[in-house]
């Protein structure tokens, strides 16, 4: 039997777990307390977010532990930004990341995506890359003024996206 978590649609009463599971992962960066502080708006999940229409929240769990989540937004028919991708910290270089990555590639693809842009934390740098992304700019973050986030763009439609 397979140790790949289960990944489903996030239900709108688990909007809580995945906003305390964001900040856990995040910190997990050693950023300080005002730095998370400044991100908790940002990181912060709704019901009324899970439950929109052109964004898709899914979970990954394991024996109904939650292991990590991940947030697609589609922006046009063809291009999708992933919108989180975080990984609860006992959890992280553990396959996690990586099915959450697979299983968003994935259905971006059944929706007729064809891009993901991928806004990410800096030391996420190595784990998009390896997923496929391509640099693709710089963008400023939304909590911390100031602060560059590098983008990443992964074309769906090359063979090594599959």
């Amino acid at each position: 039997m397979s140790n790949s978590p289960t990944i489903r649609t996030a239900q709108s009463y688990e909007a809580k777990e995945i906003s305390e599971l964001a900040m856990r992962s995040k910190a997990y960066w050693g950023y300080s307390a005002s730095f998370m502080e400044a991100c908790r708006k940002e990181l912060t999940v709704t019901a009324q977010a899970i439950n929109s229409a052109d964004v898709y929240y899914l979970v990954a769990e394991r024996n109904s532990e939650l292991l990590g989540y991940y947030a697609v937004e589609k922006l046009s028919d063809h291009k999708f930004e992933l919108a989180a991708l975080f990984v609860e910290p006992t959890f992280i270089g553990q396959g996690i990341g990586r099915a959450l990555m697979d299983h968003a590639k994935k259905l971006v693809k059944n929706l007729g995506g064809k891009t993901l842009i991928i806004q990410g934390d800096p030391n996420a740098e190595r784990f998009y890359r390896a997923a496929g992304g391509k640099p693709s700019g710089m963008r400023e973050s939304a909590s911390v003024s100031g602060r560059s986030l590098p983008l990443f763009t992964i074309d769906l439609m090359s063979e090594d996206a599959a």
